[in-house]
């Protein structure tokens, strides 16, 4: 995969997400050794430094091990349980108001990314085929809630690249571009991680803080793939109600 230097995903995590789709789609196999940091480091481009701090983060995730004099391997997956939840799917403006509380959106930046092998076929792309990745803060009454990154094919949703995403639904926006509205999905995830330095300088938490990462494949109206969410939402002000 190329990485992009510049982009709004700082190089560890583009790295991290790149092993990890590896993992997920099985070019990696559960107990295989992947390569090393040298060898990460030169697939990559990037420094051993950016490497090990992506390993790091992945063996604390519970995706790899590390085996001391051995290598890295691939941890045994994790146990999934599935969790019912209504079709209806609520958008962040939406939860807002329910709470009587006035939901905010700041753009952190929109850009083009190369789409991994598990979004590319979710989305019937050709692995590598662009995206538009919109970052969004996420607030209620001001006080910073999530990172938002949705992720959609550039081929029907260019107007993104251009589009005033300051303090609205992003889900009612596309769907007057667009006519197309989520309405399900056929994944969705929820773990935790760590709030990296540039996600706890945006969300006003400390580095290291816990956040649920929320990992959604949305459909349409007509149960259509639609696009890719990865929220990550400060842990100690958000309630899943399931």
């Amino acid at each position: 995969m190329r990485l992009v230097e510049a982009s709004l995903t700082p190089l560890y995590q583009q790295v991290m997400d790149s092993i990890k789709d590896d993992v997920d789609s099985g070019k990696y196999q559960t107990g295989q050794r992947i390569p090393s940091e040298g060898e990460l480091s030169q697939i990559y481009s990037v420094s051993r430094i950016t490497v090990r701090r992506a390993v790091s983060e992945l063996v604390d995730r519970g995706y790899l091990t590390k085996m001391r004099g051995k290598g890295t391997f691939v941890s045994r997956p994790k146990l999934e349980r599935k969790i019912c939840q209504t079709s209806e799917v609520q958008s962040f403006s939406d939860t807002c108001a329910e709470g009587n509380r006035v939901p905010g959106a700041k753009v952190l930046g929109v850009e083009l990314v190369e789409a991994h092998a598990s979004v590319a076929a979710f989305l019937g792309l050709a692995e590598g085929e662009r995206l538009v990745h919109v970052r969004r803060l996420r607030t209620a009454d001001g006080v910073p809630i999530m990172i938002e990154n949705n992720y959609y094919p550039l081929r029907e949703f260019a107007f993104l690249l251009c589009a005033d995403l300051e303090d609205k639904s992003i889900f009612k926006f596309v769907e007057q571009e667009s006519g197309r509205r989520p309405e399900g999905d056929e994944r969705c995830t929820l773990e935790i991680v760590h709030a990296g330095s540039r996600e706890a300088a945006d969300l006003g938490v400390t580095m290291g803080e816990p956040l649920f990462l929320e990992t959604v494949f949305f459909t349409d109206q007509e149960g259509k793939p639609f696009f890719v969410g990865k929220q990550r939402i400060v842990g100690s002000l958000y309630v899943f109600d399931i």
